[in-house]
């Protein structure tokens, strides 16, 4: 029962943050709209990460392996910014 009880606080902890990237849009942040998207987004995917595909109780190696396509997305998304901030 304790288990269940953790999925439904991390699913309303997924909905809340959800809402919050929707609210966020709704912001005038410039750049900042991007930003605080991308951390929410981050914090959704380690959320699900950690407590849906059980990556909390792996070993260092499964946890290694399951992080490092995060480091090629952020280079991806770094140079889809720099390309589209620094663009003349």
């Amino acid at each position: 029962m304790k288990e269940y009880r953790t999925y439904l606080i991390v699913w309303a902890s997924l909905v809340v943050l959800t809402g919050l990237t929707m609210g966020v849009s709704y912001l005038r942040l410039g750049v900042g709209n991007a930003i605080v998207a991308l951390a929410i987004a981050s914090a959704k995917a380690a959320l699900v990460g950690l407590y849906f595909m059980h990556l909390r109780r792996e070993s260092a190696l499964v946890r290694a392996f399951a992080l490092a396509p995060l480091l090629f997305l952020a280079l991806i998304i770094f140079g889809t910014l720099s390309d589209t901030l620094f663009r003349k």
